[in-house]
């Protein structure tokens, strides 16, 4: 189990927080990025569907 490194255990808190940091950043930018594919593919059905009527 990988959790919060303890003092002198060969792991930089630094990297520790890099990393975190990393993941963080990755998640937050993924779900922005999402939600704009999603409304951009919305908006794209909407306008095939008025285009064929």
């Amino acid at each position: 189990m990988a959790g919060v490194p303890s003092p002198y255990s060969g792991v930089s808190t630094l990297a520790f927080v890099a990393r975190a940091s990393a993941f963080a950043v990755g998640v937050v930018y993924g779900s922005i990025k999402l939600s704009v594919l999603k409304s951009q593919k919305k908006a794209h059905d909407k306008a095939e569907a008025k285009a064929h009527h």
